[in-house]
């Protein structure tokens, strides 16, 4: 038996399976890739977060801040993103789920901080203004930030700043922001692929291992925030106890999510044709 995988943007990922990519399992940053995957072809069945435990999340990220070696802009949170002359590294929201929490993640930040849904998308504008690019996906913004040195702070899931701390530990730091979103990446088999291939038992098991304490471990060694309370005991100096909001929370889900900020025309096509 091989393993073929396939990385990129979530959203780009989900509209490749769309397409007709072969893949058996699924694993994207966000559930609102997932339930695309349904809604565009009935890849699979909409009940599919009920399928494992943990509206099938079996481990949890979150967004923090990565900086150049001794934070030189003296970056300490989100407000801090929209100060002139603050080069700002993310991902475009159209095609990368990490994007979607990053923006997200801002636009709370600053309507919690500045009272209002309007003050919160003048402050997301004022962010994306100083984006100089916009990559596809996560890891090509990690690239664009760490490889060919580009910008001043990097918006990250936290296990991506780790394995950039790892690489590059002399040239980059990364700094926790006083509230972030807790990032919940689903995980879902491909019914109609497995189906047709015949490869739903091994495909299923899979994606229930990563639910066992051995590869809770693995996430956890790997930066990801475990689920089980023993791999969390083992990591908690590693990944620590932060200030989070859920996507329920502060936007009623992802579909409210989407609609408001991320299909055609919502905030996000508004604030960044300005630019």
């Amino acid at each position: 038996m091989s393993i073929k995988q396939s990385h990129g943007g979530s959203g780009k990922q989900a509209r490749a399976i769309i397409d007709g990519l072969d893949a058996d399992v699924a694993t994207l940053a966000l559930a609102g890739d997932v339930d695309a995957l349904h809604k565009n072809g009935n890849w699979i069945t909409s009940d599919w977060q009920k399928r494992l435990p943990l509206a099938s999340s079996p481990y949890t990220s979150t967004i923090v801040l990565v900086v150049r070696a001794g934070n030189p802009k003296g970056i300490k949170d989100w407000d801090d993103l929209i100060k002139p002359g603050v080069s700002v590294i993310t991902p475009n929201p159209k095609t990368s789920g990490g994007a979607r929490w990053n923006y997200l993640a801002a636009w709370e930040f600053a309507k919690r901080k500045y009272g209002s849904e309007a003050q919160a998308k003048d402050f997301v504008a004022k962010l994306y203004a100083n984006v100089p690019v916009l990559d596809t996906g996560a890891r090509g913004s990690s690239i664009t930030f760490a490889q060919r040195a580009q910008g001043d702070v990097f918006i990250s899931w936290e296990n991506e700043a780790y394995l950039l701390e790892k690489e590059f530990g002399s040239k980059v730091d990364f700094v926790y922001p006083s509230i972030s979103i807790l990032a919940q990446p689903p995980v879902t088999v491909v019914d109609k692929n497995v189906d047709r291939k015949g490869t739903r038992a091994v495909a299923e098991e899979y994606l229930k291992f990563l639910y066992t304490e051995e590869a809770q471990d693995i996430i956890g060694k790997n930066f990801y925030r475990p689920t089980s309370a023993k791999a969390q005991a083992k990591y908690a100096k590693q990944l620590p106890k932060l200030k989070l909001f859920t996507i329920e929370e502060a936007f009623g889900g992802w579909d409210k999510a989407d609609k408001a900020h991320f299909a055609d025309g919502g905030s996000f096509d508004q604030i960044y044709t300005k630019k």
